[in-house]
């Protein structure tokens, strides 16, 4: 895995300008803790969060032989929707622990190890010292670590909490842009980031993970981007 964290250098970036010119870290850290969360409890942005989670694991274990552990309490992921954001099912190990505290232990052990491409973990509760514990853990380990925090009720956030997170992304689902002919467009999320250290907080709508885990800028705004990233960059 020392191959691994030298091939994606400190952190793994998105690709798109507009969106790595506004994180801190340019990217998100390899050796930190990344909260996501829905932005609501219903299956579309449920599957946008989980997908926007997988996408991302997948791009860390983009090498022959990367593994991502992925712990959770309930095992209701469908295989062949992780793999169209590029995930294959012979790249993760699942672990499925009875409740929160299990799955967050067992995420820590793996982070620890160090030999893994990216550890996820899907909880509806952790605290404070919870997510330092696994702060500490992923930066001791040089592994990324993606907590997913499921809905716990429909009226509260689960970002609403102290965390000890480098970055903390809520990701909805949106309807797609109109498509010139017939047929089935690729899905668009609102991807926000509400909280991130050393820098401020923003909102982006972008076309959701193709096949090798990558985000895109929609079509409009993509022919629009060099204007835009001056307009983000003074909004920052």
């Amino acid at each position: 895995m020392a191959y691994a964290r030298a091939a994606r250098g400190p952190s793994l970036a998105f690709g798109i300008r507009t969106l790595d010119e506004r994180l801190a870290d340019h990217g998100l850290a390899g050796g930190g803790l990344h909260e996501i969360a829905a932005a609501s409890a219903t299956l579309s942005d449920d599957a946008a969060a989980t997908l926007f989670a997988a996408g991302i694991a997948a791009r860390f274990a983009d090498q022959p032989g990367f593994s991502v552990f992925w712990a959770l309490t309930r095992f209701d992921l469908y295989a062949p929707g992780l793999e169209q954001v590029g995930l294959r099912p012979d790249q993760v190990f699942y672990a499925q622990g009875q409740k929160d505290s299990a799955v967050l232990a067992m995420a820590e052990d793996a982070l620890r190890d160090g030999s893994l491409a990216c550890v996820i973990a899907e909880v509806r509760q952790a605290d404070q010292t919870a997510t330092r514990r696994l702060q500490l853990a992923a930066s001791d380990g040089q592994t990324p670590m993606l907590l997913y925090r499921r809905h716990r009720a429909r009226e509260r956030c689960p970002l609403s909490g102290l965390s000890s997170a480098m970055t903390r992304w809520r990701i909805g689902s949106v309807p797609s842009g109109r498509l010139p002919h017939a047929g089935i467009g690729r899905s668009r999320w609102s991807v926000e980031l509400v909280r991130q250290r050393n820098g401020n907080p923003f909102l982006i709508e972008l076309d959701a993970c193709d096949d090798t885990g990558r985000l895109a800028l929609p079509a409009a705004a993509a022919n629009r981007a060099a204007p835009a990233v001056g307009a983000v960059n003074q909004a920052a």
